[in-house]
């Protein structure tokens, strides 16, 4: 690796929060065609079209977009990971009347994927107030989605994931894992980032376990910076993964160890109960004038993750 990178990473991880921030933001600056042609440049709904779609479980499926022309990509900045809101445009509330139902998705794709996004939705029954995915199940090769891309999701401070820490911890509840695909995608592409990733999917039975390929596939391409471990609530006999939804010892066998010193963090993302198991629940600020929902709060450091040690510095829950 060129010595530049070596001293990029390394002054990342000891010097202050800002500095590394403002390192960090003249790294990574996007340029003003990168601008120009992201789909955020655009605030309004654009219409994404689905040219592919793949079952990967009895309720979960692989969906591929394409992006709106002239855009090629999604994010204005290419290292960062996106996030998409899409809009139910046949949703009611419970009286059946018409509603705005929107509901955010991570794409599992890198955010620099020329022309397209991959979602992997899992197909919740229909109902008031709700059904985005089953709304998303249904479509067909053709049909099309509108959406809004959100803006980046500051961690502890930053958007940024590539080049921040020295140990990486993912932990994943059935489709959780979206999120944390994709930033173990932008971790892995970045061939100056030395960051170490260790990831554990945790799901109910085997034919859960989503993007399994992808991710063993990765983790056999970059064997000395990604591992990955699957662990289910309902095993079949002869499973021979972890088993259950977690437990302090399983976390010292598949997570990096708490060093409390900047270098490690940990990702968890799963539905609210699965993520309050292991960090805690997440609250919400008030609502905003406009009666938009607030912006999630992490809260105080609770569950698995306390149990074993780790600072709440070191955790942050999606």
């Amino acid at each position: 690796m060129p010595m530049g990178g070596h001293l990029r990473f390394r002054l990342t991880t000891r010097l202050p929060a800002l500095a590394a921030m403002i390192l960090r933001a003249s790294t990574f600056a996007p340029t003003a065609h990168a601008l120009s042609t992201a789909c955020s440049a655009s605030k309004s709904p654009l219409a994404y079209t689905l040219i592919a779609k793949e079952r990967l479980s009895p309720d979960s499926s692989l969906l591929r977009f394409s992006l709106p022309p002239p855009h090629t990509r999604l994010g204005d900045d290419p290292t960062l990971p996106t996030c998409i809101k899409v809009v139910h445009p046949f949703a009611t509330d419970a009286s059946g009347a018409p509603a705005l139902v929107e509901k955010s998705y991570s794409p599992v794709s890198h955010p620099a994927a020329e022309g397209e996004l991959e979602l992997v939705v899992k197909a919740y029954p229909p109902a008031p107030g709700g059904g985005v995915g089953a709304y998303l199940c249904s479509l067909e090769p053709g049909e099309q989605i509108r959406a809004t891309v959100k803006k980046p999701r500051a961690v502890h401070g930053h958007a940024a994931v590539a080049r921040r820490w020295a140990s990486l911890g993912l932990v994943a509840g059935g489709t959780g894992i979206a999120p944390l695909l994709q930033v173990v995608r932008i971790v892995l592409a970045d061939a100056a980032d030395e960051t170490r990733v260790r990831l554990l999917s945790v799901n109910r039975r085997e034919e859960d376990c989503l993007m399994r390929a992808q991710l063993d596939a990765l983790a056999a391409e970059h064997p000395e910076r990604l591992q990955v471990a699957y662990s289910l609530t309902a095993p079949s006999q002869g499973w021979e993964g972890y088993t259950g939804r977690g437990d302090v010892e399983m976390i010292r066998k598949a997570l990096p160890p708490s060093t409390k010193d900047g270098r490690t963090m940990i990702f968890v993302c799963g539905t609210d109960g699965f993520v309050a198991t292991w960090g805690g629940p997440v609250g919400r600020a008030p609502n905003k004038p406009d009666g938009s929902v607030g912006e999630k709060v992490q809260g105080p450091l609770m569950g698995l993750l306390a149990d074993a040690g780790y600072d709440a510095s070191e955790v942050f829950k999606y």
